[in-house]
C-alpha cells in the first residue's frame, strides 16, 4: 500500500495566478488543420497521390475529443461523395475509407446507456473489416465486461444499422470483452493485477445476512457471463464452506510460486480460512489481518471480472486494513428493517466513504413475508430506505423472508444456483445488473477524472461522483507536490522550491489510482501521487480557451 506523506501546514505553498490563453490559442492554431487547409491540402496533393497507400483493416479506437485531424485517414472525408456513398475519386482506397467511414457512422448511432456516449467514441469498435465490392462488413464489439446485461441489445442494433447502408449485403458482429485490468495503477500484489472490480460486501453487524448476498451475488454474476471469484473475509466465523459445496474443500499451495491455488465451485474461484484445515481462527487482531492479507494477496486468481469480498462484521482493524490493501471498486450494503441494524450499517457507510470506496446498493434482507393473502414486516420497516435517503446511494433491492433461502445456504446449494427461475433469483438478478453498471460507470469515471489537454496545455480535473469540472496549470500541481521529497516530513519546511520547478512544465502521463487520487510522472522522473481533495485545494485557471472541433 502507498502511503501519502503530508505536510503538517494545511496551506498550500505555491500558487499560480497567471494564466496567458493567447500563448495557448496560438499554440493551437498552429497544431491543428482548419476546414480550409484541410481542403487545400487535398488538392495540391491530388486524388492520384493516395491511390497507392494500402488500406489496413485495424481496431478503431475513441478519438480524444482535442483530435481534430489525425493523419491522412481524415483527409478522405474531405471529397464530395456520389450518391451511392464513394468519394470521387478513382483510387480504391479513397472508396474503402468511405465506406468505414459510413460504417462508424451507422454504428455511432449506438449508445451506452451506462456512459451516455455512443460505442464508437467508447472504443467498442475493433477489427473493422470492409468488403465494399461484395458488400460485406466485419467487425467486433469489445464491451467493459462480459456480463454486460445489454449485450445482445448491442449485437442487434449494430447488425440492424449496418445492414441498412445501402451496398451492404452482409454483416459479421463478433462480441468480446475487454481483458481483466485493474482501476489502481499503483504496484499492486501479484495475485490482485489481474482482477477488473473487487466488490465488497458489508454490513458492519453480524446475522444479517451479509455472507447469504455475497455467495448469491458472485454465482450471479458468473450466471451473466463473467469471470467471478469470492473471497471470505471472515476468519473468525467462515461461512463459505457451509453455504457451497466444491469437489475439493482444501486450498493447495504452489511450492513453485510459493501462492495459494483456489478451489473452485461451478466456475467460482473460492478461497476462505475455512478451506484451510484450520475451522475457525483463535488469534489476536494484527494475526487476523496478516492471515487476510496473505489468503487475499497470495492466492492465484487469475483473469477475473469481478471478486467479491464477503468482508467480516464491524469497522476495527480487520475492516480498514482490508480497505486499504485492496483497491476497492465499490460495495454492497447489507441491512435488516430494524433500527439497531441501521445504526450500524451507517458507521460502515461512513468508513467506505472515509476511504474513497462508492456505496453502490442496500440489500434489505429479511424484509417481510407473505400469509393468508396478507404482508407481514416482523421487524419493522424503512432501514434500508433511510440508508438511501441519508447517504444518497441510488439503488435499494428488498429480499424477503423465504424458508429456501435458508435452507440453500445450509445445503451448500446457493439459491440462485437451486432455482435460477425464482424470485429471490430475479433480485439477486437485479442486483447483478445494478453491480455491472454502477462499476462501469465507476471505472469511466476514474479514467477520465484527470487528463491533460495537450492543446491548451491545462490538466483538466473532473472527480468522480461530483459534477465540478476545473482546470490547473501543470507547474502549479507540480509545485504543490507535499510527498517527502517536496516537504520535509518532520519540520514542514519546503524542500521544492517554486523556482525548480519550470513554467512550461508538462505531464508525461496521467494513471488512476483507484477511486481516490492519480499517479502523474513528470519528464525529471518524478511520480507523484496526487489525491483528489489535493487537487481540489489548489488555484485553478480561469477563463480557458475552450476549442471544439470544426
Amino acid at each position: 500500500m502507498l502511503s501519502l506523506h503530508t505536510s503538517s501546514s494545511p496551506t498550500l505553498p505555491f500558487h499560480h495566478s497567471t494564466f496567458q490563453p493567447k500563448a495557448c490559442v496560438h499554440a493551437v492554431s498552429s497544431s491543428f488543420l482548419s476546414h480550409r487547409n484541410v481542403k487545400s491540402l487535398w488538392a495540391s496533393f491530388g486524388h492520384s497521390s493516395f491511390s497507392s497507400i494500402t488500406a489496413k483493416a485495424a481496431s478503431v479506437e475513441a478519438l480524444p475529443d482535442n483530435n481534430f485531424i489525425t493523419g491522412y485517414h481524415s483527409l478522405f472525408f474531405w471529397g464530395k461523395r456520389k450518391r451511392n456513398g464513394s468519394i470521387k475519386a478513382n483510387a480504391s482506397t479513397v472508396s474503402l475509407h468511405t465506406a468505414e467511414s459510413d460504417v462508424l457512422k451507422a454504428l455511432s448511432q449506438i449508445i451506452d446507456p451506462d456512459f451516455g456516449t455512443d460505442i464508437v467514441s467508447c472504443g467498442f469498435v475493433k477489427d473493422l473489416l470492409v468488403n465494399e465490392a461484395v458488400g460485406e462488413v466485419s467487425f467486433r464489439l469489445e464491451l467493459t465486461t462480459p456480463a454486460c446485461p445489454i449485450k445482445d441489445m448491442f449485437e442487434q442494433k449494430a447488425n440492424e444499422v449496418v445492414a441498412a447502408l445501402p451496398w451492404v449485403r452482409k454483416v459479421n458482429v463478433t462480441m468480446s470483452a475487454q481483458p481483466a485490468k485493474p482501476m489502481f495503477a499503483g504496484a499492486l500484489p501479484m495475485g490482485l493485477q489481474t482482477i477488473s472490480n473487487i466488490i465488497a460486501v458489508s454490513s458492519c453487524k453480524g446475522g444479517v445476512g451479509k455472507s447469504t448476498v455475497a455467495v448469491n451475488l458472485a454465482f450471479t454474476l458468473a450466471g451473466m457471463g463473467a469471470r467471478v471469484g469470492l473471497f471470505d473475509a471472515d476468519v473468525y466465523g467462515p461461512s463459505l464452506p457451509t453455504m457451497v459445496s466444491p469437489e475439493n474443500r482444501l486450498l493447495e499451495m504452489n511450492p513453485e510460486k510459493n501462492t495459494i491455488i483456489p478451489t473452485d465451485y461451478l466456475g467460482v474461484k473460492l478461497v476462505s480460512f475455512g478451506f484451510a484445515g484450520q475451522g475457525r481462527a483463535i488469534m489476536r487482531g494484527p494475526m487476523v489481518s496478516g492471515v487476510i492479507n496473505q489468503l487475499l494477496t497470495t492466492t492465484e486468481w487469475g483473469e477475473l471480472d469481478y471478486l467479491v469480498v464477503d468482508m467480516p462484521p464491524g469497522t476495527g482493524d480487520i475492516q480498514l486494513t482490508l480497505c486499504q490493501v485492496v483497491p476497492l471498486t465499490a460495495a454492497v450494503i447489507v441491512t435488516t428493517p430494524q433500527k439497531l441494524a441501521f445504526i450500524d450499517v451507517a458507521k460502515g457507510v461512513r468508513m467506505f466513504s472515509k476511504l474513497k470506496v462508492p456505496c453502490i446498493a442496500v440489500v434489505e434482507n429479511m424484509c417481510h413475508f407473505d400469509a393468508d393473502g396478507k404482508r407481514y414486516y416482523p421487524f419493522g420497516r424503512g432501514s434500508g430506505s433511510q440508508v438511501v435517503q441519508q447517504f444518497g446511494i441510488p439503488h435499494l433491492f428488498d429480499l424477503p423472508i423465504r424458508p429456501s433461502l435458508s435452507a440453500s445456504g445450509d445445503s451448500g446449494v446457493p439459491e440462485v444456483v437451486a432455482d435460477p427461475q425464482g424470485e429471490i433469483a430475479s433480485t439477486f438478478q437485479d442486483l447483478g445488473v445494478c453491480v455491472v453498471q454502477q462499476c462501469a460507470k465507476i471505472r469511466q469515471q476514474v479514467s477520465t477524472a484527470v487528463t491533460y489537454d495537450r492543446t491548451i496545455k491545462v490538466i483538466k480535473v473532473k472527480v468522480p461522483a461530483s459534477d465540478e469540472e476545473f482546470y490547473l496549470h501543470p507547474a502549479t500541481v507540480r509545485r504543490n507536490d507535499q510527498s517527502a521529497q517536496s516537504v520535509d516530513e518532520w519540520t514542514g519546511e519546503q524542500k521544492l522550491q517554486y523556482t525548480d520547478i519550470p513554467e512550461d512544465i508538462e505531464p508525461e502521463e496521467i494513471r488512476p489510482m483507484g477511486n481516490y487520487a492519480v499517479s502523474i510522472t513528470w519528464p525529471d522522473g518524478f511520480s507523484q501521487i496526487a489525491p483528489y481533495d489535493q487537487l481540489q485545494e489548489m488555484e485553478r485557471l480561469v477563463d480557458v480557451p475552450q476549442l471544439t472541433p470544426a
